[in-house]
């Protein structure tokens, strides 16, 4: 079965090492977490410090302030609407609600500002004050607003006011998604961590050959060969 001995060997070592390497990668050598978990939470925040949009889209928010709105959700249920009820007066709209649904009117900037101020607090992981001034989690009261403004993006465009529709998608995109996503996280910068995340690059690379060469020499081993194939001439 084996034709040459000793490629079949540093095969076999390679793939040993190969799979001992794996396995260590999944015990919790890094402050408990396994290598994977742990390179999943630097990358987070590494591209948590590059995701902060919320003072660009603050800026583009002053060509809505003083624009009025008034549309009308349905939301997911009546405690919600409630909650809906709560955020929006907060930030200086009219709103009724009745069961699932709301009907609120206002100026689009001052509560697009708003919810921006709740996305930045969020994002810097200052949950407490969503939590002071709602009395939800911070999560949750994002949460809202997500809905919120999901249900505004479609009676906007039902109005053709798809220029508000569009800032609105970018809110929600930008601003709210983002800071829901990485509350938790510590930003760093690419740059305060460049000594590991070339470590992880060199190491990806060298791993992924590492197993190809594996593969190469037990094939050698038992006699399998990559050849060139015959040229057939016409």
């Amino acid at each position: 079965m084996i034709r040459n001995k000793g490629a079949f060997i540093k095969g076999l070592l390679l793939t040993v090492t190969f799979f001992t390497v794996l396995i260590l990668m999944f015990l919790p050598f890094f402050d408990g977490e396994n290598a994977l978990k742990a390179a999943d939470r630097l990358f987070n925040s590494i591209s948590k410090g590059s995701t902060d949009y919320v003072p660009d889209l603050k800026k583009k928010n002053q060509a809505f302030m003083g624009s009025q709105f008034e549309i009308t959700a349905k939301l997911k249920n009546a405690e919600m609407a409630q909650q809906a009820s709560k955020i929006l007066t907060a930030a200086g709209a009219k709103v009724t609600a009745e069961g699932p649904q709301i009907k609120a009117s206002g100026d689009l900037g001052k509560v697009v500002e708003a919810s921006l101020n709740d996305s930045a607090a969020l994002f810097n992981n200052r949950d407490q004050e969503l939590q002071s001034k709602y009395g939800l989690p911070g999560k949750d009261a994002l949460f809202v607003w997500w809905n919120v403004y999901k249900e505004m993006d479609k009676d906007l465009k039902r109005q053709n006011k798809f220029k508000e529709s569009a800032f609105v998608g970018d809110v929600v995109k930008k601003g709210v998604e983002v800071a829901y996503n990485f509350f938790g996280i510590a930003p760093q910068t690419a740059s305060s961590r460049m000594g590991i995340l070339t470590f992880s690059l060199i190491f990806y690379v060298i791993y992924t050959l590492w197993w190809g060469i594996a593969v190469l020499f037990l094939f050698e081993g038992i006699g399998l060969e990559m050849k060139a194939g015959a040229k057939k001439e016409m």
